[in-house]
């Protein structure tokens, strides 16, 4: 199905059956994308672990849809995109900083 390897802006649902946690992370991660990801469980530790530790994507949410908070750095990795808009991360991205340094009369 076209929706298993194309970068979709929803709302769209691509149903994938899958064995176990293990395969369900696999498949998610088997994207040359990575913008965003979702993470439902019950087990809240589980999920943020899953989402911190195994998930290629530059944004996860844990029990809660993908979307940009200005609060939050957002942005992709893989093809998705790099660097980050929103947040203090996101202003840097925008700016050069310029170093000035002034060498003391007796140096």
């Amino acid at each position: 199905m076209p929706a298993y390897d194309e970068e979709l802006f929803g709302p769209v649902a691509a149903i994938i059956p899958v064995k176990d946690q293990a395969q369900a992370i696999a498949t998610a991660n088997d994207s040359s994308f990575g913008l965003g990801g979702a993470v439902l469980t019950r087990d809240l530790a589980r999920g943020e672990r899953i989402a911190a530790e195994q998930m290629e994507c530059g944004c996860v949410f844990v029990n809660d849809a993908v979307r940009s908070d200005p609060r939050l750095p957002f942005g992709g990795v893989k093809d998705s995109g790099y660097g980050r808009e929103l947040s203090a991360y996101g202003l840097r991205e925008f700016v050069n900083i310029k170093t000035v340094y002034v060498a003391p009369r007796n140096h």
